[in-house]
């Protein structure tokens, strides 16, 4: 339990943080409006690193259902623990998303006449929609993420520090922060690299359920690729892991 309490807590600054970049630079009267893909993919990586380092310590910080059940298949992470994991993550990104309406309410109402820029702050959507290219984007991206953090654990990346082993991995926050910040700006420029269920079917269902003046529906019809892409690209990217390592 206090594990999934982590998870839940660092899922939620993660969305927070992540979600609160993308309505900072796309509401209007905000200072940051118009800042641009380099701030966001900038803004993405330090929220994953601020969520890892408040869940790290107690429960490996996964904060994604893709890294769970990734990790899961590759055998480092017990399978009794990916349901609790999974449900914390999904609550915890709705919590976030909701905190970030709360934060840019008045820039949300400044916004009504826009109704694709709010819902995109929420989630995540094609530049160009083509629902099985969209979907192989996020599962080779995904793939990628989960392979990396993965090979991160192993003995190839690992060094000693005062004499005391250790490995790249054990640094925790920084090296997955450079990893999103790479998948955004080398792979994010198709689909906005959701990645993670609980980043964008939560805040996706906070789109629906909250009063926000103006929105448009949650665009139902796409929101499977980001929650089944990340999941299927987590697998193979488990199965690659085992076959190669």
């Amino acid at each position: 339990m206090n594990q999934c309490i982590f998870e839940f807590i660092g899922t939620l600054v993660l969305v927070l943080l992540g979600d609160g970049v993308c309505a900072a630079t796309s509401l209007n009267k905000s200072k940051a409006q118009g800042a641009g893909w380099i701030v966001i993919t900038l803004g993405w990586g330090f929220a994953v690193m601020a969520g890892v380092l408040i869940a790290g310590p107690v429960s490996g910080a996964h904060l994604n259902p893709a890294v769970t059940l990734g990790l899961a298949i590759a055998g480092t992470f017990p399978w009794a623990s990916v349901a609790g994991y999974i449900v914390a993550q999904m609550l915890g990104g709705f919590a976030g998303a909701c905190l970030v309406y709360v934060f840019y309410k008045d820039h949300y109402k400044a916004t009504s006449d826009q109704p694709d820029t709010m819902l995109g702050t929420f989630c995540t959507a094609p530049a160009i929609r083509n629902n099985w290219r969209n979907f192989l984007c996020e599962l080779i991206a995904t793939c990628l993420l989960i392979f990396l953090i993965l090979a991160l654990g192993t003995k190839g990346n690992a060094f000693a520090v005062a004499g005391m082993a250790a490995s790249t991995g054990a640094l925790g926050a920084f090296p997955v922060t450079c990893v999103i910040m790479s998948l955004g700006m080398s792979l994010g420029g198709t689909t906005g690299y959701a990645l993670n269920p609980a980043r964008d079917l939560s805040p996706r269902c906070a789109h629906a359920l909250l009063p926000i003046e103006g929105k448009r529906d949650s665009d139902w019809s796409y929101s499977w690729i980001p929650v089944l892409g990340p999941l299927c690209g987590a697998a193979l990217a488990a199965g690659l892991y085992l076959l190669v390592f």
